[in-house]
């Protein structure tokens, strides 16, 4: 699997989102560049999950417009359960991608495959099937899955939010680490604020109904995003100040 995948830049003008009388998203603006990891925060209802997926063209809006810098970019979704069919194994699951988009497989797609597994550490693991498998390592399965391809764009919907708080940060460098290799465009849901300005380079929070902007955080840190940045100074500061701009539920 290639290093440099590179990303795709996206630009949302005056979104609009409504279920019925209800208007989750109105107005809605966010410009993303080419490479960038966004995190979207906000507390539950806010519309994160429904801007997530108007961008991964699951959903239509009611107004505006979603473009991407290129037209028909490659996008991949994370959900926030693994969704592995139980009766494949670990490869298997992934084959499916091909059978799906290309009718089956053949040299290319089975070594991308391999180098996705290896990628994400579950290369020993390829014959094993979901019930044999960690709930951290049906995610970093997922991941896999999303990765196969080289999206331009990849879209994750809180995907380690049921995980122990030891896997949840060890899956995080993983993907920070992927991130740094492939360099696709990278928008992220979360609750949590630590869990943001750990993996990006930039934090949105989003609140109010309808969902508008309230902080718009770039996020600038030095040194490798490992275990010790957790308790660095400068990491900390940036998690307090978010903190103080983070609506109430």
């Amino acid at each position: 699997m290639q290093n440099q995948v590179s990303g795709v830049g996206l630009s949302i003008e005056r979104l609009g989102r409504n279920f019925s009388n209800i208007s989750i998203l109105k107005d809605f603006n966010l410009d993303i560049e080419s490479g960038e990891f966004v995190s979207l925060l906000g507390p539950s209802g806010c519309g994160k999950s429904t801007l997530l997926r108007l961008i991964a063209g699951l959903d239509q809006g009611s107004s505006g417009k979603i473009e991407l810098s290129e037209k028909g970019a490659s996008r991949s979704f994370v959900f926030q359960e693994a969704n592995l069919l139980p009766w494949r194994s670990l490869r298997e699951n992934l084959e499916l991608v091909f059978e799906l988009s290309e009718g089956g497989l053949n040299r290319v797609s089975s070594e991308k495959i391999k180098a996705a597994l290896e990628l994400v550490g579950l290369a020993p693991d390829a014959e094993k099937f979901p019930n044999q498998l960690s709930g951290g390592m049906r995610m970093r399965a997922s991941v896999a899955r999303a990765i196969l391809n080289q999206p331009k764009l990849l879209l994750l919907d809180e995907p380690f939010s049921a995980l122990d708080e030891n896997t949840r940060f060890r899956l995080q460098e993983e993907l920070h680490a992927i991130w740094q290799k492939q360099k696709m465009t990278v928008v992220f849901v979360t609750h949590s604020i630590s869990e943001a300005v750990f993996l990006s380079t930039r934090a949105v929070v989003i609140g109010g109904m309808p969902a508008t902007v309230l902080l718009n955080q770039n996020i600038e840190l030095s040194g490798l995003r490992n275990s010790d940045l957790r308790t660095d100074s400068q990491y900390v500061s940036l998690v307090k100040s978010i903190s103080k701009c983070f609506p109430k539920s």
